[in-house]
């Protein structure tokens, strides 16, 4: 029987080489010039460093950019609370990873208000969708993508 999984997550070997790449944008910057500004990849989370909570936005919006050029979706990012002492700021990014339960229970209430003939379970961080026909599991692939849930959704493992 055909199936696949929805699943959220994030490239890691992606993201590391997109926040290489803002580290080296933020070292060739004028504006940044002596501010010991800084990104860097604490497992499973994003921690930005600069002198003022100015630059911290800064150093976001380079990191948006290099992420969405590397195909990462963005809206897996969340921004913490700015935390400023001893003339820096830090900022931590979270990374939302994985379905959680409120969101696969809207993924498959929507399946089911759909009426497409295919079936939808929760497993753990994923969602698995089967169906009989290849073509079914294609419309539901298509009315998760237009769903707004939230968070990025990838498929992936597809078996026919």
């Amino acid at each position: 029987m055909p199936s696949f999984d929805a699943v959220s997550e994030v490239d890691a070997h992606e993201l590391s080489n997109a926040i290489d790449q803002t580290s080296r944008e933020i070292s060739t910057r004028f504006d940044f010039k002596d501010s010991n500004a800084k990104v860097t990849l604490e497992e499973p989370n994003i921690r930005i460093e600069a002198k003022s909570e100015f630059q911290l936005g800064q150093i976001y919006d380079i990191l948006i950019t290099k992420m969405s050029k590397r195909g990462i979706d963005v809206m897996c990012l969340e921004r913490g609370k700015v935390e400023e002492a001893n003339m820096c700021a830090r900022q931590p990014i979270i990374l939302r990873q994985g379905v959680d339960k409120e969101v696969a229970k809207k993924i498959v209430k929507h399946i089911k208000d759909s009426k497409l003939k295919v079936q939808a379970s929760i497993q753990g961080e994923k969602v698995r969708v089967t169906g009989k026909k290849r073509d079914d599991l294609q419309k539901a692939m298509t009315l998760l993508k237009e769903a707004k849930l939230g968070i990025p959704l990838q498929f992936n493992n597809f078996r026919d």
